[in-house]
């Protein structure tokens, strides 16, 4: 199997594994970071791990390629089809343009304020941890962001693309897409991202850039029920 077949998991169990709790038969990233499972397989033992990670009312998301079993004392609030694409050319030529800034800690509120408004996938307080973030700011206000997530040797995901209402049109999301993969391909990695099937913009945004489709993927929003 290839490593991004499960990229969660082959994520929570290396470069995020200070991130994350659970066991050897299933982990999550920490409450505050991001709402991401996993297991090794779909094993009884690893479907029980799995819900045991789960308080009631609680919910984690699962993405991978293999089908998606839903473990015993658990439902499936949402299940959905997405595409998983890798970029297929160097991208450290692009003319990425002036006014993108390194983002961090202290970004935290606006770049959360920004990922609610747009919900471009779970975002977090402490999703930033996950990898570098850039963003443009207009007048003060954070107009659009990128960076990464899943964290897979030899391979780093894209994602957190959000753009303000007040922003679109202009390029930006972009240029920062650009950017973050040509930060990635500096350090030597591959990078990857995810997008819903049905998301053909963003889709044909990112072929523009050159990524290809490599897989689709099954997502499932996994909860155990309240009391």
């Amino acid at each position: 199997m290839h490593p991004l077949d499960r990229p969660i998991w082959a994520s929570l169990t290396g470069a995020h594994t200070h991130l994350s709790e659970g066991s050897t038969l299933a982990r999550r990233y920490l409450s505050d970071v991001n709402r991401f499972a996993a297991t090794p397989d779909e094993g009884p033992e690893a479907l029980a791990a799995l819900a045991a990670l789960l308080a009631p009312g609680d919910s984690v998301f699962l993405l991978q390629v293999p089908p998606i079993q839903v473990p015993p004392g658990l439902r499936a609030v949402k299940q959905a089809m997405g595409v998983q694409m890798e970029a297929t050319r160097d991208l450290r030529g692009e003319d990425m343009g002036e006014g993108i800034a390194a983002l961090g800690d202290a970004d935290a509120p606006d770049m959360l304020a920004l990922a609610t408004l747009t919900e471009p996938g779970p975002f977090l307080a402490r999703t930033h941890v996950m990898g570098d973030f850039i963003g443009v700011r207009r007048d003060g206000r954070l107009m659009v962001m990128a960076g990464e997530r899943f964290r897979v040797p030899g391979f780093a995901e894209v994602s957190g693309v959000c753009t303000h209402p007040d922003a679109r049109g202009l390029g930006l999301a972009r240029r920062l897409s650009a950017a973050v993969a040509a930060r990635i391909q500096a350090r030597g990695e591959q990078p990857f991202l995810h997008a819903w099937e049905t998301n053909t913009t963003a889709i044909r945004l990112y072929e523009t850039l050159g990524f290809r489709l490599r897989t689709k993927v099954n997502v499932a929003v996994l909860e155990r029920e309240a009391g």
